[in-house]
């Protein structure tokens, strides 16, 4: 990719065809739509690219079997609609990224009949909803069945298990590969570059967007004839930067995961809680090597610190604990996720969990501000090309062709085997390290190698305990825009939402590679120490799973590569 400060001073002085506010996935789909469609684009975002909400995902492609379940018994066609599609999508997710996905088996259990029957029922419903893009055909499994293949399930009242297939992947990785697909295509991307305001002709049309350089706080304006809002649960502040006074159109809601260690015992499937004191359903889920459960919803707002609390985690804990052998404790909490989703506000009063994940394109008459409101992760691609769609239809008065539907994602452009093959064939690396880096970085992982050729102590172990190694660092610092210590182990790499305290042992180690690829001199590079160090203790202290700078032994880090 381009270096930040050739494309800062690019956007500065260049004129687009299309401006995207937003670089989380809906915002990334809709460049890469546009720019393939000869559309000239810039893509900026207030922070880094999917930090806000794209990365706090369930890590699920899927229609959503509580969403099925609303759009039956309460007869919501937009419910239905959102799973419909969503199902679609997900084939098309994990044909364009194959190295960033997988298929994941989940269980749902039962503790009688009648509940066997609901949900094999619902479960046969939502099979013949993916059509010929099933994953795999769902069955029934008998509580001694169940009791041998998943011998951590609690045996107390259980009758027995539907088993059904979903989708899963690396959000992070997933984001950012959209992200690299779109500048591949010649377009322009800028993190941390926050738009705070429109300029308007005297029609009122939207014709630039004010931006700063959060580094430097250069301010910039960006030129272009049409801008798309794709910010999430910032859509109506921005909104109201085109026009003052437009009534708000979206509510937040707050989710938030937990991630456990994943116990030898455990195998390959997921779980799926069917129903929750407050009516939804939770999900335990093998990701990364970790246990991933989640998710809450929670009222939230945009000023909002996105943080996990002790009660979210006893929560959480709560309800995966009734179906365990062996429950957890929130000490056992290696790191946590929160983030916000948007909700479109339906014309009634509903809980947020029964609002529907349906989205919508605003295309505002006076300013021509296109906003895309709501939506979910597994809906990124069909909401990109309804907004860019209706750019077209502004700028051009007709639409062309959508090419993203089969669109090789960066990374994905040979066969994950074939290119783990040829590096085995020209490293000598142990097949855990190949799989590790292909699983992260697909065909590019050969780039991250070949940067030992000449620097071989850069193929160490960034962290012990985990399969990061130090050229990764230098890679992501020279090739993938990364501008703090967090971008690096949050986002690019995932220590973070591997394991907090193995991400604050990688922290010096971390930031003295960025300070050498980066030019940060010694009062820079201790001040990001310091700031991450913070971060992820306040973390741990408003969790409460051990006071900061405790050690805690996890026999399952090691695994990581292995299981994913």
């Amino acid at each position: 990719m381009r270096k930040r400060e050739e494309t800062l001073a690019r956007v500065s002085t260049d004129s687009y065809d299309l401006c995207v506010i937003g670089g989380g996935a809906t915002g990334a789909g809709c460049a890469l739509d546009a720019q393939l469609r000869g559309l000239k684009t810039v893509l900026v975002d207030r922070g880094d690219f999917g930090s806000a909400t794209s990365t706090a995902s369930t890590k699920l492609i899927h229609g959503g079997l509580r969403y099925l379940e609303l759009a039956v018994k309460e007869l919501d066609v937009a419910q239905y609609r959102v799973v419909r599609t969503a199902l679609r999508e997900r084939s098309r997710m994990m044909r364009n990224a194959p190295y960033l996905t997988r298929s994941r088996l989940l269980a749902v259990p039962c503790h009688s009949l009648a509940q066997a029957l609901y949900s094999r029922i619902g479960i046969m419903f939502y099979d013949w909803l993916s059509g010929t893009t099933l994953l795999a055909p769902s069955y029934f499994l008998n509580r001694r069945a169940c009791l041998k293949e998943m011998p951590w399930l609690n045996p107390d009242r259980l009758f027995g298990a539907v088993i059904y297939s979903d989708g899963q992947f690396d959000d992070g990785r997933y984001n950012f590969a959209l992200v690299q697909s779109f500048v591949a295509a010649g377009g322009d991307a800028l993190n941390y570059a926050p738009v705070c305001g429109f300029e308007k002709n005297q029609n009122g049309a939207v014709v630039a967007a004010h931006a700063q350089d959060a580094s430097s706080g250069t301010a910039c304006k960006v030129h272009a004839r049409a801008f798309v809002n794709a910010t999430g649960p910032f859509s109506d502040q921005v909104r109201r930067y085109a026009v003052p006074k437009l009534p708000k159109r979206l509510r937040q809601s707050k989710g938030v995961h937990i991630l456990l260690p994943l116990r030898e015992d455990w195998g390959d499937r997921g779980l799926l809680i069917p129903a929750t004191e407050d009516g939804r359903v939770i999900f335990s889920i093998p990701w990364m090597g970790r246990l991933l459960v989640g998710t809450t919803d929670s009222e939230s707002d945009p000023g909002e610190e996105m943080i996990v609390t002790k009660a979210e985690a006893k929560f959480l804990l709560r309800h995966v604990n009734r179906y365990l052998v062996r429950p957890f404790d929130l000490s056992d909490i290696v790191t946590a996720i929160a983030g916000m989703r948007p909700l479109i506000q339906p014309a009634d009063a509903r809980d947020s969990k029964k609002i529907a994940r349906d989205y919508e394109i605003e295309v505002e008459p006076q300013s021509g501000l296109i906003s895309v409101l709501g939506g979910k992760w597994s809906l990124y691609r069909v909401m990109a090309e309804d907004a860019v769609n209706a750019v077209e239809l502004r700028l051009r008065g007709t639409t062309s062709r959508c090419r993203t539907q089969n669109y090789a994602l960066f990374g994905a452009d040979r066969e994950e085997n074939d290119i783990k093959e040829d590096l085995l064939a020209r490293y000598a690396v142990e097949p855990a390290t190949i799989d590790h880096l292909v699983k992260k970085f697909g065909s590019r992982a050969r780039d991250v190698l070949e940067l030992a050729d000449n620097e071989p102590q850069w193929l160490e172990l960034l962290v012990e305990g985990a399969p990061y190694r130090c050229a990764e660092a230098v890679y992501c610092a020279r090739q993938e825009m990364v501008t703090s210590l967090e971008d690096l182990l949050s986002r690019r790499l995932g220590i973070e939402q591997f394991d907090w305290r193995m991400a604050l042992r990688a922290a010096a180690v971390a930031a003295g590679m960025l300070a050498d690829e980066l030019g940060w001199n010694g009062s820079r590079t201790q001040e990001e120490i310091s700031l991450y160090t913070a971060r992820i203790h306040r973390f741990l202290h408003e969790i409460g799973a051990c006071a900061p700078g405790e050690e805690r032994v996890d026999h399952g880090a090691n695994e990581q590569s292995k299981e994913w």
